[in-house]
């Protein structure tokens, strides 16, 4: 949960810093020590998917699917337009063998691509 006591300005911001940790410690190969960052970013700021997105990616890495595809629901959740929380939803079930969860989550990626892409057009 959010600590309510620190404005939200400096709660993106402690969010920020951890995300960009995060990164640097997936750089550099550190993918447990990213998951914590990844988790301590989302803490900060719930609604901040981009360390979400990290997140999913670290414990894809790790072969934690289940925990990824928890958070990759989580971002789907907050964000139903998430074209790239659908897509990870796709690969983790596919790695995982759950073939029809997988081609169902393809599906909606590909629609929310279109939806995108016709009102940019």
């Amino acid at each position: 949960m959010p600590d309510d006591s620190i404005p939200p300005t400096e709660a993106r911001q402690q969010a920020e810093d951890r995300y960009y940790a995060a990164l640097d410690l997936m750089a550099d190969g550190h993918l447990e020590k990213a998951v914590d960052a990844y988790r301590e970013a989302v803490a900060a700021d719930p609604s901040f998917t981009e360390p979400m997105h990290g997140l999913v990616r670290a414990l894809q890495d790790l072969q934690r699917y289940d925990e990824a595809i928890e958070a990759a629901n989580k971002i789907a959740e907050i964000d139903p337009d998430d074209v790239l929380a659908r897509t990870s939803l796709s690969v983790l079930y596919m790695k995982k063998g759950m073939i029809p969860e997988a081609e169902a989550e393809g599906a909606k990626a590909r629609v929310l691509g279109w939806k995108q892409q016709l009102k940019k057009g």
